[in-house]
């Protein structure tokens, strides 16, 4: 494809879901042993295989195409009315998602849902930001809505709500966020008074609340912090409220329209097909939930599980921007390769610093996907295993790395979208070739859900004391203990071996020093803590994938001749599974060893800053 047709988009722009690769991550970090447990019983891997190839047409076919348009459209605000109109193209999109039922896959079956394991929920949120990432963050929310529901609804509100939220013709909101609230919580100023009637109403103002209102959907249920009067100050003084936007009557159906509305859409860098909404609560009908008091302890719930989501979109952008980037470079002639004569010219995807970006993209794609798909697989094992004791260890492991999780694969995507451009070249700088709109989608991934720096704080303050210290020790004892295996006779992985092995013991050795250092001497190094973890248990995961695909294993050694082979045709190449480990060990895994200076430096190296006027 010339560069002209790149500039006006062409087929470039096309997404083709990586099936065989999300089932293959899957596989790599535990579906067996999700599947296994009684709560499945009733999901198999062909069952596994079908839903998420089939999904990954939909997300192709009928998603992928709106992505564009509602880039260009973007969100908007009658102010008349206080209605947000979602882009054109998102409504039949969404009407079809609905119809097939793919809000529900993950959903709980008491409640009308699939009942498949998160992971495979998580491959589906996957697959649907890559097509449309403003679009997914309606879904995004909604799950985590019904994950808060499930855990802290009265069984009444359940009973109202959770079925229209599952099957997605009513859609779900966090607020949190205030103008003088953003993300110290502990300064939220909504308020929530009880009548004489019994009924809460709540008053305030809330800002960045995605999808906070817009016309997909008959109803939209926000999920407010607030506080009550004579609660006591921060944090432990806040209340969680459910609020509709259409009141719900005893019998689920729609009443009047509740006194809330949304007053401003922000003008955005990107995501510019989702309303990020300034609403408005003026003594709103609500409904407490949980204990009073208890608002951020359920709202973790809520916010726990939209961070992994989040930290899935640094994949998969990072999986749209690699098919671009490669199918440009693929058919882009400039310039001559090592070994070409004239007049011969060569793609640039023959360069090898082409080459370097785009293995680049494609090798933290894969390691960011295994990554969340590892703390989410883990997230059934806590709730569903019928041993007390694996649920505690598995529950450990999805707080430590759920900070990991998020932030890791973010920054990751960010960097795979800028790498993106830069294979575009001059092309790629141009808003027509598209590839622009993936850098400004994907910078909003490390801010929104906690910031980066926010995951990094609270992965060395809360996360590594979890258990005594023994989750992150039982961890690096296992990434050490892969890396101690005996690699192929063939050489093929031994450099991801031997960087690997470094990594967690540099990992091993700064995890240790941490306890004895002054606070503000580990905060200091906390984003580099957190960027060395997180190289070091991506490494992990890539050689892990490396040595199933050479023993064999996986989808496609078990693929009948039915649906399933369907799924995994061309499977994962054990040859090309060695190189990108390789790549991704001699690239970025090797880097963790350098990463220690600056997580052990202290605070003192910050304090450049101190004598400065603002």
């Amino acid at each position: 494809m010339s560069s002209n047709e790149a500039a006006a988009g062409g087929d470039l722009l096309a997404y083709r879901a990586p099936v065989a690769d999300i089932l293959d991550a899957l596989d790599v970090t535990g579906l067996d042993e999700v599947l296994a447990l009684p709560a499945f019983a009733h999901v198999d891997r062909t069952a596994v295989a079908d839903v998420v190839g089939e999904f990954g047409r939909f997300a192709g076919d009928v998603v992928a195409p709106t992505d564009r348009p509602g880039d260009l459209d973007g969100a908007r605000l009658d102010p008349a009315t206080g209605t947000v109109h979602a882009p054109a193209a998102f409504g039949p999109a969404y009407r079809q998602f609905v119809a097939a039922g793919w809000e529900a896959v993950s959903a709980p079956t008491a409640h009308g849902g699939g009942g498949f394991p998160a992971g495979v929920g998580m491959a589906l949120q996957e697959m649907l930001a890559s097509a449309n990432l403003s679009l997914s963050l309606n879904p995004v929310l909604t799950q985590s809505a019904i994950e808060l529901l499930s855990t802290w609804g009265t069984p009444d509100q359940q009973a109202r709500f959770l079925p229209r939220l599952v099957v997605g013709e009513w859609t779900g909101t966090m607020n949190l966020t205030e103008p003088d609230a953003g993300s110290d919580l502990g300064e939220v100023r909504t308020r929530a008074e009880q009548g004489p009637d019994g009924r809460w109403r709540v008053t305030g103002t809330k800002i960045f609340i995605t999808w906070g209102d817009h016309d997909l959907a008959d109803n939209v249920v926000h999920l407010v912090l607030a506080r009550t009067p004579g609660a006591p100050p921060g944090t432990k003084g806040l209340s969680l409220f459910l609020v509709p936007k259409v009141l719900v009557g005893p019998d689920g159906a729609l009443g009047a329209r509740n006194a809330v509305r949304c007053v401003g859409l922000e003008h955005k860098l990107g995501i510019h097909g989702s309303p990020t909404c300034v609403m408005s609560y003026d003594g709103a009908d609500a409904e407490l939930v949980g204990e009073q008091h208890g608002g951020i302890t359920a709202m973790f719930v809520m916010m726990n599980a939209a961070r992994l989501a989040i930290g899935m979109e640094g994949p998969a952008v990072a999986e749209r921007a690699f098919q671009h980037a490669y199918r440009y470079a693929a058919g882009r002639l400039q310039g001559r390769a090592p070994g070409v004569s004239p007049p011969a010219r060569s793609p640039i995807v023959d360069h090898p610093d082409v080459r370097r970006l785009l293995l680049s993209m494609r090798t933290t794609t894969l390691a960011g996907r295994m990554l969340v798909y590892l703390a989410t697989h883990h997230r059934d094992l806590a709730r569903h295993h019928p041993d007390p004791a694996a649920r505690a260890a598995a529950q450990g492991l999805v707080d430590l790395l759920t900070p990991v999780a998020k932030a890791w694969p973010t920054d990751a995507g960010i960097a795979a979208a800028s790498a993106g451009l830069q294979v575009l070249g001059g092309a790629g700088y141009i808003e027509e070739a598209g590839m622009a709109q993936r850098l400004r989608d994907s910078r909003i991934t490390a801010v929104y859900e906690g910031t980066n720096g926010i995951q990094a704080i609270d992965l060395v303050t809360r996360k590594l004391p979890g258990g005594g210290g023994r989750t992150v020790r039982d961890l690096i004892g296992a990434v050490a203990r892969t890396a101690a295996e005996p690699p192929p006779a063939n050489g093929s992985l031994d450099a991801t071996h031997d960087c690997l092995a470094e990594a967690a013991a540099v990992l091993d050795d700064v995890t240790g020093r941490l306890p004895a250092r002054s606070p503000r001497d580990v905060l200091a190094g906390a984003s580099a803590y957190l960027e060395l973890f997180g190289l070091t248990v991506a490494g992990w995961l890539m050689l892990r994938r490396a040595r199933q695909a050479a023993a064999g294993a996986g989808w496609a050694a078990t693929a009948d001749a039915g649906r399933q082979a369907d799924a995994v045709a061309g499977g994962v190449d054990p040859v090309v599974a060695a190189l990108e480990s390789e790549f991704f060990a001699t690239e970025h895994t090797a880097r963790a060893v350098g990463l220690a200076r600056p997580v052990l430096a202290g605070a003192r190296r910050l304090d450049a800053l101190s004598s400065r006027p603002a």
